[in-house]
């Protein structure tokens, strides 16, 4: 197994529903893929890197997310500097307004999410942000790759924008930070990993509930449509580009739904086989190609048959225990 795939199985033994019941395949499984990784070091077998860090310092990887952090505490420090020995106005540049961008300021588009104001509690907020940004967005960027994550993260910067932009050509629009593209990082580490449990024991997606409704209603109460767009695209946004790519266990629902109108199939009588389905002696064997499969295309890749061949695997190496 490559090492992204250590990393992947290392990431379902951290956010799978935290049971007993999983330790023991868990740690059978990345003993497994710690020795398949040896076995492919040794015939040369070469990875795509999309999953490891950009660089090293020292011992400490600097991955995708590590980098944004740094860019966005360089930006805040620079604005405060800006405010304090210059002025204020310096800033109007930065900041989204759908009026000067049709005039071609089109870096407004981007440049905007990384304005931080320097005033009252914002630098708290921008250390919240940066918190969820870190600690959330690192655990999405291994799951979906550096490349998918790189464009989740410029289509949350820039889809907003172009929103605003359109409405713009009938009311102007303004718009500065980038509270609701890291909380949308949020939204997509919860599609991932929807059931893991936070403080007081709360699963992630309760979490992200209460979240999106203090938000939704401040924005209505103060009848601040244009945050509520913003917050609601980038979440919407963040949702499906998770789960179309397969990853998310949310919308099973829909093809639960849409099974429901399908034509049911016409029944056969069928003689039972008296044969019976022997299965292998080596559990590791059973498993390595779903191993496999994880390492590449991730946890939510994985069929129906396939989760109950973990699922059987887990069991049988429960009751050798």
């Amino acid at each position: 197994m490559s090492p992204c795939g250590i990393e992947r199985v290392t990431n379902f033994i951290r956010f799978a529903p935290f049971s007993k019941k999983f330790l023991g395949l868990g740690e059978r499984l990345l003993a497994r893929a710690n020795r398949r990784l040896f076995t492919d070091g040794m015939f040369g077998v070469t990875t795509s890197d999309d999953y490891r860090p950009v660089t090293w310092m020292g011992r400490y990887p600097v991955d995708v997310t590590t980098i944004l952090v740094g860019v966005h505490v360089f930006c805040a420090i620079v604005t405060a500097l800006l405010v304090g020995f210059v002025q204020n106005g310096v800033l109007n540049y930065a900041m989204f307004d759908s009026a000067q961008v049709w005039h071609g300021q089109i870096w407004r588009l981007a440049s905007y999410a990384f304005i931080h104001q320097p005033f009252g509690y914002a630098l708290l907020w921008f250390a919240i942000e940066m918190y969820i940004l870190f600690f959330f967005g690192r655990e999405v960027e291994r799951f979906i790759g550096r490349r998918a994550y790189i464009w989740l993260y410029a289509l949350l910067v820039l889809v907003p924008a172009l929103i605003l932009a359109f409405w713009g050509l009938n009311a102007r629009t303004g718009l500065a930070g980038s509270g609701a593209l890291h909380f949308a990082v949020f939204t997509a580490f919860v599609t991932l990993y929807p059931n893991v449990q936070f403080f007081l024991r709360i699963p992630a997606k309760w979490v992200f509930v209460i979240l999106a409704a203090i938000g939704t209603l401040s924005g209505l109460a103060a009848h601040d449509w244009q945050d509520l767009v913003v917050l609601w695209s980038s979440i919407g946004l963040a949702f499906f580009f998770i789960e179309l790519r397969g990853a998310g266990p949310e919308l099973a629902w829909v093809n639960d739904f849409k099974a429901r109108f399908r034509p049911k199939p016409k029944l056969y009588v069928v003689q039972k086989s008296s044969t019976r389905t022997v299965e292998p002696d080596d559990v590791y064997a059973s498993i390595d190609p779903i191993l496999d499969k994880i390492s590449k295309s991730g946890m939510g890749s994985l069929t129906e048959t396939e989760r109950k061949n973990l699922d059987r695997a887990r069991n049988r190496l429960l009751k050798k225990d």
